[in-house]
């Protein structure tokens, strides 16, 4: 993906709200597999993070292999990503 996808694509992440909280049980298969519902349903999207810096890295780098997804952007407890739907594709992405 290139820069000025990225950048389109945190634009419109400004407005999202999370929709996947991970806390207290950690990165569950039950997580994964609402994470993956959530990027075929919406593409991008908002997960919340509520742990320490680096079990929230080692999340993250979870997240992004096992979704086959791109890291948009990461700030604080929040990580944006996407993953285009090649069926129903949202988002036209700037070239």
């Amino acid at each position: 993906m290139n820069k000025h996808a990225i950048k389109f694509l945190r634009g419109v992440s400004h407005e999202l709200r999370p929709v996947v909280m991970i806390a207290d049980k950690g990165l569950t298969e039950n997580i994964m597999t609402e994470i993956d519902i959530a990027l075929d349903r919406h593409e991008l999207i908002k997960i919340k993070i509520r742990m320490d810096k680096e079990t929230r890295t080692d999340f993250i780098a979870k997240i992004i292999e096992q979704t086959g997804a791109e890291k948009i952007h990461a700030i604080g407890q929040t990580l944006t990503i996407f993953r285009r739907n090649p069926d129903d594709p949202q988002f036209e992405l700037p070239r």
